[in-house]
């Protein structure tokens, strides 16, 4: 079975960047049996804490997107965080922005392998983790990886997002 077309480009990117798992390994896109939706259900399928999932939300930054892996523990702070970077407004994106920007759903949006490179900022919190766990491009499929890598392979910027 062909993996869906989204889980390709990201183990793709994830190849092209030499992108590397907790354990110095390739990190690899899984598929989870079901979609995970939510941080706490990626974590409660996985076995692993709410915090180290990486959230991959999409906003509207003054009309440009903006690409924010946070601490499945946390909540972005959209005041803080506009005012943090020097954007007017700041506010969820729409499931078509979203789309139009990454080509992928709300609940799967990877770090990377959109069609163009997104700013992106990574939340402090997810340092206090040995292992990250991010999306894969669709709802059920993750890639273990740290922060380190995620800061890397995505050209971010660490930030305090909540």
């Amino acid at each position: 079975m062909q993996p869906h077309p989204n889980v390709r480009a990201v183990q793709d990117a994830l190849d092209g960047a030499g992108a590397l798992d907790d354990a110095g390994q390739p990190s690899t896109v899984r598929l989870l049996p079901a979609a995970v939706h939510t941080a706490a259900a990626a974590a409660e399928a996985l076995g692993v804490e709410v915090g180290q999932i990486a959230n991959s939300l999409i906003f509207d930054a003054d009309e440009a997107p903006l690409l924010v892996l946070t601490s499945g523990a946390h909540r972005v702070d959209t005041a803080g965080l506009a005012a943090s970077i020097g954007v007017t407004r700041l506010r969820r994106a729409t499931p078509e922005f979203v789309r139009e920007h990454t080509g992928q759903p709300i609940g799967g949006v990877a770090p990377l392998g959109h069609p163009r490179a997104l700013r992106t900022l990574v939340d402090t919190a997810l340092a206090a983790y040995p292992q990250v766990w991010a999306a894969g491009g669709v709802p059920q499929a993750v890639f273990p990886t740290t922060y380190a890598e995620l800061l890397r392979v995505t050209a971010g910027t660490p930030a305090e997002v909540a």
